[in-house]
């Protein structure tokens, strides 16, 4: 009996189907026609391509990227994140929307696309227009953009490579680059300890005739401003080290063993002479002139230092920043194609088609369903009606 039941259902939807075959054949007909008429139409699109070789070794931004991923978690969070080369991270730039508003702004895409909103023309830039991705091979970056212009194709992707650069070094993604941000916050610190340190000197030195000071105590308050400053520019520099660097990193460990070093002669230069020793008054008589002056005069002193020792960092950070500018190296620059893509133009069609077969076979049933088709008649007279439709006999 439910066999019976299963043979009568499928009766009734060859039934449906051999009837409404006119308009399947005719929807599926006409979507893949007009999907070939519009495919034929279409103008030709060009794709122009550059390679760009990311920075490899220490001095590439994202060597430093990697390094702080796998320092946190002992090498694997890059991994998980997904950052297994230093192209990858270049690759989520060029595909970021900072870069997609530069390359909007500079072709004038808002209009090309004839995009109401800024969003829907980045969407089309990114997911569209741009193609980037990473050889896992050879580590280069490919960068296409696909145009109706073969030579506005070749000038975006040269675009998309010129702002990468820019916005690397805009940034900071380098070593260097972090340096020197971190030693230039620094430096406007010690700067302006620096002048308030000399401008309190001079006032007091005006206010009590407080003009100099025995040499053998200058020399002991230079001494002990000289190690502070040291000790001030070696910390400043390990905070930096450990932003990049694991803690058992061999460099790191090195630079705490010399920040160690300093604090311990720091340490045996003011204990020199015995328990209670002011290094501001080695002979233990100088008046309270005299030593309220010498306490500017090292805190002058120290903030000196400390600016010199840094500003030298700096200087070095400047330096590697320079040279580390141009790290992105283009391996092939693009050139306008003579040559436009290959379409799908058939694949289109035969997708446009199989849509088309499908939507028609819901409208027949709907049609169907609407005509109030009825069920339950019996098995002779819904053939009768599917020979009729077939046009075969039995």
């Amino acid at each position: 009996m439910q066999r019976d039941n299963e043979n009568i259902n499928i009766l009734d939807y060859v039934i449906v189907l051999a009837k409404r075959k006119r308009l399947i054949a005719a929807v599926t007909f006409v979507a893949a026609l007009i999907t070939a008429i519009m495919s034929l139409t279409m103008p030709p699109i060009y794709r122009a391509e550059t390679r760009i070789l990311p920075p490899q070794g220490g001095g590439g931004g994202s060597s430093l990227a990697l390094s702080m991923l796998s320092g946190a978690a002992g090498g694997g969070l890059s991994d998980i994140v997904g950052m297994k080369t230093p192209g990858d991270l270049y690759v989520g730039i060029v595909k970021g929307r900072t870069m997609a508003d530069r390359i909007i702004d500079r072709f004038n895409l808002m209009e090309r696309f004839d995009a109401e909103y800024r969003e829907d023309a980045r969407k089309k830039l990114i997911e569209k227009v741009m193609k980037v991705a990473v050889d896992k091979k050879s580590g280069l970056i490919s960068i296409a953009v696909l145009d109706e212009d073969p030579k506005r194709a070749a000038d975006m992707a040269n675009a998309l490579v010129e702002e990468l650069k820019n916005l690397t070094k805009e940034l900071a993604v380098t070593e260097a680059s972090l340096r020197r941000l971190f030693y230039e916050e620094q430096l406007k610190d010690v700067k302006a300890a620096l002048v308030k340190a000399e401008d309190e000197t001079k006032m007091f030195q005006e206010k009590t005739g407080a003009l100099g000071i025995d040499e053998q105590v200058r020399a002991v308050i230079e001494s002990i401003a000289n190690l502070k400053a040291q000790i001030a520019a070696k910390e400043v520099e390990l905070k930096v080290m450990r932003t990049y660097l694991k803690p058992q990193n061999p460099d790191l460990q090195k630079a705490e063993d010399a920040l160690n070093g300093l604090k311990s002669e720091l340490k045996k230069l003011e204990s020199k002479g015995g328990d209670g020793y002011d290094p501001l008054m080695p002979t233990g008589r100088m008046p309270q002139v005299g030593t309220e002056y010498m306490r500017k005069l090292r805190e002058m002193k120290f903030n000196e230092t400390l600016y010199e020792l840094l500003l030298k960092q700096y200087t070095l950070a400047k330096l590697d920043e320079a040279r580390d500018a141009a790290i992105i190296q283009v391996v092939d620059k693009a050139i306008p194609p003579d040559k436009m893509v290959k379409q799908k133009r058939a694949q289109t069609v035969v997708i446009a088609a199989f849509a088309g077969f499908f939507l028609s076979i819901f409208a027949a049933f709907l049609l169907e369903y609407i005509e109030g088709a009825t069920k339950g008649d019996d098995d002779r007279e819904k053939i009768q009606i599917l020979k009729k439709y077939m046009k075969f006999r039995f």
